[in-house]
């Protein structure tokens, strides 16, 4: 039996919680502390589901500046880069330094080494204070944060999809700007609350791995 061998740990911000990052053959995964598998290099289809879906709607504009809150293993930039031209600049901001690190290192070539292309400049801090920071700066934000509108890693992720989590993206957002949310689940009052906060809603379910795996729920949420 191939063992499952840990390679790093690292705390998370303002928590009593860590990730574990692991190897197992030739597949790595992050799990959180109490909480078990959180992501795996295995299964990333939906990750990139999130970018496809979202820049496919803003490939065409000049300049096309987005936000990808939650590095995670760096598919979702990976996959964000693929459909944007050489003048795109997206920002990525991640709460946990080492999980920079790691894409750095061991996870970098499972993704494409993203972070090494001159389009992407990293923040390491909370996303949420970005978006408050903002205004119609981004053609696109993209959340995948915890496990969506539940939070998971940390309570104050919370905000980000509350009322006044949701006022301060669309704030932060151009016109006919892009908010795409991951959730490993559907929450009817989440979509709800989109579409009370001025954004008109599609949801979409996603496999985690192609057309196999579990389900998860994007919602492209574009500002009226």
């Amino acid at each position: 039996m191939i063992p499952r061998i840990l390679l790093d740990t690292a705390p998370i911000p303002d928590s009593d919680k860590e990730l574990k990052l692991y190897i197992h053959g030739k597949d790595y995964s992050i799990d959180i502390s109490g909480e078990g598998e959180l992501m795996s290099s295995r299964v990333h289809g939906s990750e990139k589901a999130l970018a496809e879906l979202t820049c496919e709607k803003i490939s065409k504009r000049i300049r096309p500046r987005i936000l990808i809150g939650g590095l995670g293993m760096g598919f979702t930039l990976s996959a964000a880069l693929q459909y944007l031209g050489p003048e795109a600049h997206v920002v990525v901001s991640e709460l946990v330094p080492k999980v920079v690190d790691w894409n750095r290192g061991p996870l970098g070539l499972e993704a494409g080494n993203p972070l090494e292309d001159k389009r992407v400049e990293v923040i390491i801090g909370d996303v949420a204070k970005i978006i408050r920071n903002e205004r119609q700066g981004f053609d696109a934000i993209l959340l995948d944060v915890d496990n969506g509108p539940d939070g998971l890693t940390h309570e104050n992720n919370d905000w980000l999809y509350s009322v006044p989590g949701l006022n301060a993206s669309r704030l932060a957002l151009k016109a006919g700007g892009i908010l795409a949310v991951w959730s490993a689940g559907p929450d009817v009052r989440f979509a709800k609350r989109l579409r009370q906060n001025g954004f008109w809603v599609e949801e979409k379910v996603v496999h985690a791995h192609g057309i196999k795996g579990g389900k998860c729920v994007i919602w492209i949420a574009e500002r009226n």
